[in-house]
């Protein structure tokens, strides 16, 4: 009994954990005008996601205690509730890991509007805002943020490597700054970029469906299988073994 209430107890602290609550929610509303900065998995201790870490954690500790018992109980929480505090505030909110997706996404349309934009005229600091302001969601924040820094003063070069730092938009980063560095046209680079980055998504796609098609293989093996040995194998070792005559 006592097994069944610390699983279903380390089952709520899981959920308790990963629950997207309100300040998970807020994570994923990256582009608002109190707010244009990208959200980063630092922000998951904000102070609702904090508390929802230590009531995990609290519950993980009363698990251990009430399996163990006694002193030994206390101490194996203590040490569960240190471990866990520490495993679980690394983990990346899923509002942060679906931001980073749609700005992954979001990247190619990104790049061909910012070469529309140039081709057009529009200088950079221009471009830049027109395109974070057409498509939203979290790319627009570090956009704006280019965009302020060269009208603060910035080399553009320089503005647009700041953001090299973030994986998901260190191509168009590196991409704009080497054209800058190297005089080549900006609309062409970011073109080439685009196309390059719809290949890498359509890459990615596939595998990812090769991988749903692996592993629905293998769940599916892992229910008939032992479904066969019941049901074919078994009666015929049960009926040769029933017709034996031991000595």
């Amino acid at each position: 009994m006592s097994a069944v209430v610390v699983a279903l107890l380390c089952g709520a602290a899981v959920l308790i954990a990963r629950a997207p609550g309100r300040a998970h929610v807020r994570l994923g509303r990256l582009v608002e005008p109190a707010r244009d900065g990208p959200a980063t998995a630092a922000d998951s201790t904000e102070p609702g996601a904090s508390r929802g870490i230590w009531v995990a954690v609290a519950v993980s500790a009363v698990a251990c205690a009430v399996l163990i018992g006694g002193v030994p109980g206390v101490l194996a929480g203590i040490v569960a509730a240190a471990v866990g505090h520490r495993v679980l505030s690394r983990l990346e909110p899923r509002s942060v890991r679906a931001a980073r997706r749609r700005t992954a996404a979001d990247l190619p349309a990104a790049a061909d509007l910012l070469a529309a934009c140039l081709l057009s005229g529009a200088p950079m600091i221009d471009a830049a805002e027109a395109v974070a302001g057409a498509l939203g969601g979290p790319i627009a924040g570090p956009l704006r943020e280019v965009a302020a820094a060269i009208r603060l003063g910035a080399d553009p070069a320089d503005a647009w490597r700041a953001l090299d730092s973030r994986p998901e938009l260190a191509p168009i980063a590196r991409a704009i700054a080497r054209a800058m560095a190297g005089g080549a046209p900006l609309a062409g680079a970011l073109t080439r970029l685009a196309d390059e980055r719809r290949q890498a998504l359509r890459a990615e796609a596939s595998a990812a469906a090769r991988r749903v098609g692996v592993r629905a293989a293998a769940l599916l093996g892992l229910c008939f299988l032992p479904a066969f040995v019941l049901l074919g194998v078994a009666p015929v070792i049960a009926s040769i073994a029933a017709t034996v005559v031991l000595p």
